[in-house]
């Protein structure tokens, strides 16, 4: 009699797939807006644009996942805040440009379906969306036995926003003057994880305990979800106006001045002041074991995770709503005209 072969049994259980989507579904619903049409379990997910509320809307879209970060939750099996993470880099993406994050779908790949994990990550996922104002509007579960271990699973999502036309922020709104806006981070973000997780294995650092500097495990410090800006930035706009806000840049892989670097036009530098905060302590940790201050400052956002271009007359408006909004802020820095051959972002002076 020849063998028989079922998908189950070649790493693939439809059955805890769809208990995972009965898991979920509710924490997804919440996050649905009004524009949302239909529910879980189509083909599609369906957003109806209010095209009457916009004069020129452009549709603006960013990609990305969570990195070497997973494999700390997997190392703590800790799977709530991934999903925050997941989010937060794509819809920081978008506002960055001055877009309304609409909408977002999400892709985990696994390496077995475990319903609890997946509705962890998930619930995580409409956590942030929720913080973002961006519904889930669907996404994908695949279940990979054959490639992935048992416990290994991977991040990515796609988020949708629409901003006028006329209301694009980015360096062509920049100028000489313009004051420099720093937002601190949450901690690491979702970059610099590689380097991260070489330093605590080749250190023994336990991610269980308390290091000097710290005040709690350094497996929560490690795990902690990166800010969600969108709102934040969003209002900024709606209170001061474009003609007061001009750029924002999200400040992910590369650093701060290789990221502000991204929105300073030709003929402008941004000088960005260490000495208007304090270097985390976390990323000392880093550096007493080993990362060269000019790797810090390449790998980790050093404690700031977003920054805003904005017109000199406006900066402590700006800073007294983004701290009453609960997101410390600070004028780190200015632009001003450089001569060629200058860096677009300059970090100078030392930190606190």
């Amino acid at each position: 009699m020849s063998e028989t072969f079922t998908y189950a049994a070649s790493g693939v259980d439809i059955d805890a797939g769809e208990r995972a989507v009965t898991l979920m579904k509710a924490a997804v619903e919440r996050t649905h807006r009004p524009e949302v049409v239909g529910g879980l379990g189509g083909f599609a997910g369906l957003f109806a644009l209010d095209v009457q509320k916009y004069r020129r809307p452009l549709l603006a879209s960013s990609t990305d996942g969570v990195g070497t970060k997973l494999a700390l939750a997997r190392q703590l099996d800790r799977h709530d805040t991934v999903g925050i993470d997941l989010v937060a880099m794509v819809v920081d993406d978008l506002v960055a440009c001055g877009a309304e994050p609409l909408f977002l779908q999400d892709y985990v790949a696994c390496g077995t379906v475990v319903p609890e994990r997946i509705a962890a990550i998930v619930t995580g996922i409409a956590a942030g969306c929720t913080l973002a104002g961006a519904a889930l509007v669907g996404g994908e579960t695949a279940e990979h036995g054959d490639l992935m271990d048992a416990d290994e699973y991977d991040l990515a999502a796609t988020a949708v926003g629409v901003v006028e036309a006329d209301a694009v922020l980015g360096p062509e709104r920049v100028r000489a003057g313009d004051a420099v806006i720093a937002m601190a981070s949450s901690g690491f973000h979702s970059n610099g994880y590689s380097l991260v997780r070489r330093v605590v294995s080749a250190a023994g650092l336990d991610l269980t305990a308390t290091p000097a500097g710290l005040d709690r495990p350094l497996g929560d410090e490690l795990l902690e979800p990166t800010r969600i800006y969108a709102r934040d930035c969003l209002a900024l706009v709606a209170e001061l106006g474009v003609g007061a806000v001009h750029a924002y840049a999200h400040i992910t892989g590369g650093g701060l001045a290789g990221n502000t670097a991204r929105v300073v036009p030709e003929g402008l530098q941004a000088v960005l002041d260490r000495s208007t905060w304090a270097l985390p302590a976390a990323v000392r940790l880093m550096e007493e074991h080993g990362v060269p201050r000019a790797e810090s400052e390449r790998a980790f956002n050093c404690g700031v995770g977003m920054v805003a271009s904005v017109a000199p007359e406006q900066a402590d408006a700006a800073v007294a709503l983004l701290t009453a909004r609960g997101v410390p802020a600070w004028v780190a820095g200015t632009v001003r005209e450089h001569a060629g051959g200058a860096p677009a972002a300059e970090l100078v002076g030392t930190y606190r």
